[in-house]
């Protein structure tokens, strides 16, 4: 069965808790879209008292779901994997409803500074709003009802996202760094294809080989599937530099080449890709930039 097949197949089950092993139970909101597949999956870890990972959206019905999975348990910590609107908005109503803290690495906030005269994407997409109660950082744990989590900071996608591995069991909870409904969206500013990769390089370092992730099915054979993404990353570089010894100096001319069999619709997101691939290009000097993109900046290689 491929990748295809398992999305195709996943059942979010809208509207119950689905359990997946012992004190660890998915539920999914009914906010699905091109960006967030079937929906944003919420965790619940524990059984006497509870853990929840990424609660998700404030969709109509959607506390209500909650508070029946949550069945009258104390709930020790809300946890977020990061700060992007379809994760966070029931965190606030829960915290008011269970009284339990709010977790995160901390506020939102974007990789780099923007430049004269750049806008911020996915700036509406962002929970500017949420100040966590406690902020955890890189290799901290948080112990609750005899279960483990450990938090992996995993910036790139946002640069506070976390992932955090269920101590003593495979699984590793992912939320938007690795996806296997679709490639994770790494745009500039809130996004860094440098601190992306080497994220992925300490995932393939750590042992769990199941992830669970912020959308769509259960990763399994994680360290293969993260070696894939890898490389399709590296291959989408090489192609960018192919497009520079060509002669493109432009994000434009490069888009027009390296999507050429993507629609005209997605081309604005593929810029940002690019965007994110040349930065990383440029933090490491193997390509040169006299401005930034939005200013007129054009790119070639160093040396």
């Amino acid at each position: 069965m491929t990748d295809t097949d398992i999305e195709r197949d996943f059942d979010p089950a809208y509207g119950r808790a689905v359990n997946i092993a012992d004190g660890v139970a998915r539920l999914t909101a009914q906010n699905p879209s091109p960006f967030t597949a079937h929906g944003t999956n919420g965790y619940l870890i524990g059984n006497k008292t509870l853990t929840i990972i990424d609660p998700g959206p404030d969709v109509e019905g959607h506390l209500d779901i909650w508070l029946k999975a949550i069945a009258g348990r104390r709930v020790d910590h809300i946890v977020l994997t990061h700060t992007h609107l379809d994760h966070t908005p029931m965190a606030h109503r829960l915290r008011t409803e269970t009284g339990a803290p709010v977790v995160a690495f901390g506020p939102h906030c974007a990789a780099r500074p923007l430049h004269d005269g750049e806008t911020n994407p996915f700036a509406e997409s962002s929970d500017t709003d949420l100040v966590p109660d406690r902020k955890i950082g890189d290799g901290e744990r948080l112990v609750a009802d005899g279960f483990v989590l450990q938090a992996v900071h995993t910036p790139g996608h946002t640069a506070n996202h976390l992932a955090f591995a269920l101590e003593g069991t495979p699984f590793l909870f992912s939320g938007d760094h690795v996806m296997g409904w679709s490639t994770t969206i790494v745009a500039p500013p809130d996004g860094s294809m440098g601190d992306y990769m080497a994220s992925l390089e300490k995932l393939l370092a750590r042992p769990e080989t199941i992830y669970l992730p912020g959308h769509g099915a259960p990763v399994k054979s994680a360290h293969g599937f993260v070696r894939g993404i890898r490389s399709h990353r590296r291959m989408r570089e090489r192609a960018i530099v192919e497009r520079l010894n060509a002669g493109d100096e432009t994000i434009a001319e490069m888009v027009k080449v390296v999507y050429r069999t993507t629609s005209p619709n997605l081309h604005g997101a593929a810029a940002l890709s690019i965007l994110a691939h040349l930065e990383a290009l440029v933090e490491r000097g193997a390509v040169e930039t006299d401005g930034p993109p939005l200013a007129g900046g054009r790119y070639r290689l160093a040396g």
